[in-house]
C-alpha cells in the first residue's frame, strides 16, 4: 500500500514566503496610493478640481507654481510628470487640473493633444474638459487634482 508523502518544509515556508512578500507588496502598493488619491481629491468638486481665484483670505495657496497661464494651450494642457497633475485649459480662461496617474494601471499620463490627456502606456485617452475617458482600456475618469489660478500662475496642489 502506497502513501502519499508529506509536504516538505521548505515548499510550505516558500509558499509561505511568497504570501507576506504578496501581502507587503499590497500594503506598500495601497500606502504609496493614499498620497496621490488625497492630492487628488477636493472636497467633492466634480468640475474638475479648477479653482479660478485666490484662497480665502488672500493667503498663497499650499502648493507650488507649476506654471503661467499662457503656457497652458487653449484646447490642450500640460503634463506635469514630477507633480503627478495634468493642467488643462477647454475653453480659453478655464484651467482643470486632473491627476497625471492613469486609471488603468497607474502610468503617469503623456501628453495632452487633440483634446484628450493620453497614456502612452495602453493607449487610454481623457478628456481635457472633465477628465473622463475618451477611449480605454481605462473605465474609470481620472481624479480631478485641486489647481488654484492667481496672478497668472496655476498652483498646483500641496504635495
Amino acid at each position: 500500500m502506497s502513501t502519499q508523502p508529506e509536504p516538505s518544509a521548505p515548499k510550505q515556508t516558500l509558499r509561505d514566503r511568497r504570501t507576506v512578500l504578496r501581502g507587503a507588496a499590497v500594503i506598500g502598493l495601497a500606502g504609496a496610493a493614499m498620497p496621490v488619491i488625497a492630492a487628488c481629491t477636493d472636497g467633492g468638486d466634480a468640475g474638475g478640481g479648477t479653482t479660478t481665484s485666490a484662497p480665502a483670505g488672500g493667503a498663497q495657496a499650499p502648493g507650488a507654481a507649476l506654471a503661467t497661464t499662457s503656457e497652458i494651450p487653449v484646447g490642450g494642457g500640460k503634463v506635469f510628470g514630477d507633480a503627478k497633475v495634468v493642467v488643462t485649459q477647454p475653453a480659453s480662461g478655464q484651467f482643470k487640473g486632473f491627476s497625471a496617474v492613469c486609471t488603468h494601471q497607474g502610468c503617469i499620463v503623456a501628453d495632452v493633444a487633440d483634446g484628450t490627456i493620453n497614456c502612452a502606456c495602453h493607449g487610454s485617452k481623457f478628456k481635457i474638459a472633465d477628465g473622463s475617458v475618451a477611449n480605454g482600456p481605462a473605465g474609470t475618469p481620472l481624479p480631478a487634482a485641486n489647481i488654484t489660478v492667481q496672478g497668472g500662475k496655476i498652483i498646483g496642489p500641496a504635495s
